[in-house]
């Protein structure tokens, strides 16, 4: 998979304005400045396809040279990028054992592994992402939500001024920013997720009847006190790991010439990027990783995951009682593992590992390219408009220090921005410049994997959708005529487009 004839240039020539631009830098990355001659190779490469009787050059490897062959079983999304070097395997595999780590409570004798809680999602990232693949909803009421949390907040709080358009929120008096439904001995946990659906029949072409499931989402059992009379509950499950230092390597010239915030082309897709302040680098950055692009940098994303799903402070996120609220004086109080030589109860070198794990996660190579009902479902996915929002091909910067990411032609068939989905897939909670309606575009490589993976076919941010076909029946919006064009498809169109879709 070291395949050196991949790696092609960076940048196609940005469209935006210049002052976006600069306020977005890749504050992040070491970029080697690219030729106005790769500008061009790299906007050839990833071109709109004309033929669809045949596949394109280096289709069948989505992560470029960082491609990873393809396994049978569930370990599918769980190995290193196909082109790291020998010696970083080692730390690819320390930062699996941190990711798979059971953290306990404190006081404790395995002071490294201390600090659980007191309030809690999961005791370890791979609690939540399973096989580094998606997170599920509760199967019945006696199954855990431990893959699935609620976002809360309420409106108010100080905006801030560099960040264009940002919708100011304050976390909820009571319970933080996120709700945890397990908690330590002698602490009532936050709340209990209760789920319950609404069957909405779909009629499609071909006498053919879909039936979507429509959630209405309850925080019951509450433990300390009632909400907010105006909390936004915003339901989320663990999304897949795979290739994420990939996406991070995107110039963000790149991602901003896709945006049309105003649709200056009419052509009713109106993608904008979310804009997040990064506590790293005391500056706006452009948000990539989470369902509404809310975290700016992997580091970010892990530190903040660690913070409020398992109650373990870092030096980004210092806080040792992790998402309690002043009001949660018990929780504030309790016994935690900072303090010893660690300083934070995961230190530096700790979540540089863990970082280094989560970007190099390989993406398995594509399945039957050239079969002749995927090519033609490819021809109905860019007919139909899904190719507007899920922008099959991009281009990585070429990096100084991140060879394994560095100038890759990569097929992750996302554009990383903000899309109004409509009503029904609205959660009604802001996030830095998204709105309530808005989501950002989710990658779609390894989609095709996710039962062998994670042992089931549910998807969207909520996992309300339990087959391909039926998350793309939940787009509204700004996806409304995309999704309407899929219904009246012919059938066989529609089953050559979810054959692409499992090919992915």
């Amino acid at each position: 998979m070291k395949a050196s004839k991949l790696s092609f240039a960076v940048a196609a020539v940005c469209a935006t304005t210049p002052s976006l631009s600069a306020e977005l830098q890749d504050l992040h990355l070491n970029v080697i400045p690219t030729t106005e001659d790769e500008k061009s190779r790299i906007a050839a490469v990833t071109a709109t396809p004309l033929d669809f009787d045949a596949p394109q050059r280096f289709e069948e490897l989505p992560a470029g040279a960082a491609t990873v062959r393809l396994r049978t079983d569930a370990d599918a999304f769980s190995q290193p990028s196909g082109n790291l070097e020998f010696a970083q395997e080692l730390d690819f595999k320390v930062g699996n054992g941190l990711f798979k780590k059971i953290w306990v409570s404190s006081p404790s004798s395995t002071l490294a592994s201390d600090g659980l809680g007191p309030l809690y999602n999961a005791r370890s990232c791979q609690r939540c992402h399973l096989k580094d693949g998606r997170g599920h909803t509760p199967n019945g009421p006696d199954d855990n939500a431990i893959s699935m949390y609620l976002r809360v907040s309420i409106p108010g709080g100080d905006p801030i001024q560099e960040i264009k358009d940002y919708i100011a929120t304050q976390p909820e008096p009571n319970y933080g920013g996120q709700m945890q439904d397990l908690s330590l001995l002698g602490h009532p946990a936050e709340y209990r997720l209760d789920i319950t659906y609404e069957d909405v029949p779909i009629k499609l072409s071909g006498d053919e009847t879909v039936v979507l499931r429509k959630p209405t989402y309850k925080a019951a059992d509450l433990g300390y006190g009632p909400l907010h009379p105006d909390a936004m509950l915003s339901p989320r499950v663990a999304p897949q790991m795979i290739g994420l230092g990939l996406l991070e390597a995107i110039p963000v010239d790149d991602l901003l010439a896709k945006a049309d915030p105003d649709d200056a082309d009419g052509d009713g897709i109106s993608g904008r990027p979310n804009i997040i302040w990064s506590i790293e680098y005391g500056a706006p950055m452009m948000g990539r990783f989470g369902h509404k692009a809310g975290m700016p940098t992997i580091a970010q994303q892990s530190a903040a995951a660690f913070a409020g799903d398992i109650g373990i402070s870092s030096p980004l996120y210092p806080a040792a009682y992790g998402d309690c609220t002043e009001l949660q004086a018990e929780c504030v109080s309790a016994p935690h593992g900072d303090g010893d030589d660690r300083t934070f109860e995961i230190h530096q070198q700790g979540m540089d590992l863990v970082v280094f794990y989560s970007r190099n996660l390989g993406v398995p190579e594509r399945r039957d390219v050239d079969d002749a009902e995927v090519l033609r479902g490819k021809r109905v996915f860019h007919d139909s408009g899904c190719a507007a929002c899920h922008t099959p091909s991009h281009v990585t910067h070429r990096l100084e220090d991140r060879p394994e990411h560095s100038f890759q032609l990569i097929w992750p068939y996302t554009d990383l921005l903000l899309h109004d989905m409509g009503e029904g897939l609205a959660d009604n909670r802001p996030e830095s410049r998204a709105t309530g309606r808005e989501w950002r575009t989710p990658p779609l490589w390894g989609i095709g994997l996710t039962e062998q993976v994670s042992g089931h076919t549910q998807f969207l941010h909520d996992g309300r959708a339990q087959s391909l076909l039926e998350a793309i029946l939940w787009h509204g919006g700004e996806a409304q005529v995309a999704r309407d064009k899929v219904v009246t498809l012919p059938k066989a169109d529609r089953a050559a487009l979810i054959r692409f879709l499992e090919s992915l």
